[in-house]
């Protein structure tokens, strides 16, 4: 049986997206359109994907606040047989979801059904986890919740968000061509995994007080932290003079420096600050303090 080449609508936002949809197209697959934004104060890692739809001559539309009834119609009109949704958001609704015979392809940097919902990479590396994964599926109306078609596992080691950010984009970016080609050659996915949805967790929003540095946390838990908002993220952030200051990188000292307070500032080397914790103490190492605290001080 020979089977027709398959339509695809692209949707995403971020640097992922901009990097699949390259993909996608350097592997010569049909992209009909195209659904981003103009801009994002709400995506850190956000990506304009213009000028790949200028360069390749793909219709494209943005989301707005109030243009939901004329992305339906877009969609519609171009009539595809799937849509892949990655790096995206905003929960597609039933409206969008079933306008593609094949259905909506979402992406989830998790080893879903375990940790589906918001900021994926943040809290897999705060909380320590030694393992994720890049897994895709057939979206449904729930959050991450739809049947499995493509999951790789990924290992974190010394990570920090920039470096796990981009393992995973390059493990997913070899799954979409795969499927996509799976997709070509059969009517449905033969490989599909049904999630029980009673069964993992699901992560919430994460929000600015998630990203202060608290030093009564022990020195492991700070690290964590630091590495798990580094870019593309926020980055952490300590309080001092009334302001929020920005923590790039930190390296736990060790020290035994048992009868200091958490938050002490014990030592000031060139630009680095060295900080008693709960259990020892940080160096921190890249910072946008404008002033610097001096040794005594407190954080």
């Amino acid at each position: 049986m020979i089977y027709k080449k398959k339509k695809i609508l692209f949707i995403g936002t971020v640097e992922f997206s901009y990097k699949a949809l390259s993909t996608l197209i350097e592997n010569k697959f049909e992209i009909l359109g195209i659904l981003s934004k103009k801009e994002s104060n709400f995506n850190s890692d956000y990506y304009d994907l213009t000028p790949l739809a200028e360069d390749n001559n793909i219709p494209i539309i943005y989301r707005t606040k109030d243009n939901k009834d004329e992305i339906i119609s877009f969609i519609k009109s171009l009539n595809p047989d799937i849509i892949y949704c990655f790096g995206w958001s905003h929960i597609l609704t039933k409206s969008i979801l079933s306008i593609p015979k094949y259905g909506v392809i979402g992406f989830h940097p998790a080893e879903l059904p375990n940790n589906r919902g918001r900021h994926p990479i943040i809290w897999a590396l705060f909380l320590g986890l030694k393992q994720t994964a890049s897994t895709f599926f057939i979206m449904d109306e729930g959050a991450d919740t739809g049947d499995i078609i493509s999951q790789e596992k990924i290992k974190i080691i010394d990570d920090n968000a920039f470096t796990l950010y981009n393992k995973i984009i390059n493990v997913a970016l070899k799954q979409i061509v795969s499927f996509t080609i799976e997709l070509e050659t059969k009517e449905v996915f033969s490989n599909k995994i049904k999630q029980d949805k009673t069964q993992g967790n699901s992560w919430r929003k994460r929000t600015k007080q998630d990203g202060k540095i608290d030093f009564r946390m022990t020195s492991n838990a700070i690290l964590n932290l630091v590495n798990a908002l580094s870019s593309p993220y926020v980055g952490a952030h300590v309080e001092f003079q009334n302001q929020d200051v920005k923590i790039w990188n930190v390296r736990d000292e060790k020290s035994n420096s048992s009868n200091f307070e958490p938050g002490k500032v014990l030592e000031i080397i060139g630009n680095d600050i060295i900080v008693k914790t709960y259990d020892g103490s940080i160096r921190i190492l890249d910072h946008e303090f404008k002033i610097t605290p001096t040794k005594g001080e407190y954080l």
